[in-house]
This record gives structure tokens, sequence and C-alpha cells, in this order.
């Protein structure tokens, strides 16, 4: 479990990282620079985009004014993208992760993930983030918004095993069954949208296991994926608001907190459900 904001979880090939980060999703490009900029300031190390959100470009800008900040240097930060793979060939899976490189302005990404599975649509870029990833361009591959059936296909011909699954995951949507079939194939979970889009923030229940804790309902439900090794993006455009979601390692939640937030699990999302979105 990590105890820190800095804190690392090891992936299934040695490499390691944060287990907090700093998401940009839904952030116009013209304000991505400064908030990534922040981020880094308040001790942020995971960066995490994608191509579809139209911000590596300003995402790019926002590392590299954090770092000269902060003289930390490029390999102190975790940085993750991720291919929109709608029906692509290998040749534009590969040409695409050029241009984000370029709008990044790095040499490499630390973790390149498939965005979606859509139908029988992420072959082809799994074969380019392999072969990029043997080319030493990117440090570990993995996909997002994968079901178990979609994990299955991929393994019956991958040649390298997903590093991680970055899904919706909070208390209305647990995701037990997909969470222990990746923890079966040693692939870590990565929560997205662990707030529902902001929808949980003034759940009764999650409302007074915040006050008996003296915390936040946001932090509350942060603390309850750290506490089961849940790894995290959280966005935020607000300095405040970072500080806050990274201020949940000073308490820890009993039984009785984690068995009243474990049974809010609908499965419930807010955003599409995998196996329906048509991209």
């Amino acid at each position: 479990m990590i105890q820190s904001l800095t804190d690392k979880v090891v992936f299934n090939n040695g490499i390691e990282i944060p287990g907090l980060g700093l998401g940009v999703f839904q952030i116009p490009n013209e304000e991505t620079a400064e908030v990534v900029k922040t981020g880094i300031i308040n001790g942020y190390r995971l960066i995490d985009t994608a191509q579809i959100y139209g911000n590596e470009k300003g995402t790019g800008e926002g590392i590299k004014e954090g770092l000269k900040i902060t003289g930390l240097n490029r390999e102190d930060l975790f940085v993750t993208s991720k291919v929109w793979n709608a029906h692509i060939s290998k040749e534009e899976a590969l040409n695409s992760f050029e241009e984000s490189l370029k709008k990044l302005q790095l040499d490499y990404l630390d973790l390149f993930l498939i965005h979606w599975p859509g139908k029988d649509s992420f072959k082809e870029s799994w074969l380019a983030l392999e072969e990029l990833y043997e080319a030493g361009k990117i440090r570990a591959i993995g996909v997002s918004n994968f079901e178990i059936h979609h994990l299955e296909e991929l393994l019956s011909y991958a040649k390298v095993i997903p590093a991680l699954n970055q899904i919706e995951l909070h208390p209305k949507l647990s995701q037990k069954e997909i969470r222990d079939f990746c923890k079966q194939h040693d692939i870590k979970i990565q929560a997205w949208s662990p707030l529902m889009q902001g929808q949980l923030l003034d759940h009764p229940i999650i409302k007074e296991i915040a006050k008996k804790h003296k915390k936040s309902t946001a932090q509350i439900i942060l603390r309850w994926d750290i506490e089961q090794e849940i790894l995290l993006v959280v966005k935020s455009v607000h300095e405040n608001r970072m500080l806050s979601n990274s201020d949940v390692f000073d308490f820890k939640l009993d039984n009785e907190d984690m068995e009243r937030l474990n049974s809010l699990n609908q499965s419930l999302r807010s955003g599409p459900h995998p196996d329906e979105f048509n991209f």
C-alpha cells in the first residue's frame, strides 16, 4: 500500500509507477500546461493524458515548465498517454505514437495504453504497442476500459502481458470480478473517475465517514482505493483540490468504514460501458 504521493508500485516488468497521479481529461489544451506545472510543483509525479483529450501539447509544455521550476529530471516523472484505436492499422498506431511524442516534447513514454477495446479493433494497436515496447520507446504497455473477455482475447496472442488496465472504478462501481482476473494475471488496476465525476461527493454514508475522520468525502473515497491497492488518476484544475486529493496518507479506514463503502456498489457507471461504446 502506498504511503505518500511519491510512493510507487511495481509492474509485472519491474517498472515502477506512482500510486496516485494527476489526470488531464476534459481540460482544454490552453489550460493544461498551467495545471500540469502546478501538479508537478505540488508533488505529483504521474501525469496521465490521451490522444483524444486534445491536450498532449499543453501537457508537454506543463511538464517542461514543471521540471524547470522544480529542478527535477524527466526520469523523475511518469507520463502516460493512450492511443485512440478506432479500427486503425498497426502503421497508423505507430505513426500516432510518434505524433504523441512530438506534442509532448518527449523522447519516450513511461506507459502507453489502448484507450478503448471497441469491437475487434485492438489487435493491430496492440501489435504496434509491443513493437514500440521492444524498441524501448515505451517503458510499459497496457490497456484501458477492457472487460474480462477483451483481456482473454488479448492474452490469446499477446507476447507482452499488459502492465495495467485503467478502468472506471469507484464505490458505486467496484469492478470486483475484473480486479480479481487482473490480479491472477499480474495486471495492475488503475481507477479513472474515482469520484464518479463528483456524483459521490454528497453521498450521505460517505459524508458520515468523512465527518468521523475529519476528512472530505473525496479524501474518503481516494483512501478506499488506496487501502485496496488500486492505483489512482485524479483530475483537478485547482491547486487547493490537488493538495486536498493528495492529503490522504495520515489516516486509515477501519473495517466498518470499508464494509459500508463496499455496500454502495450498484455496478453504476458515469461513463460508457466498454461493450456498448461505439467510437
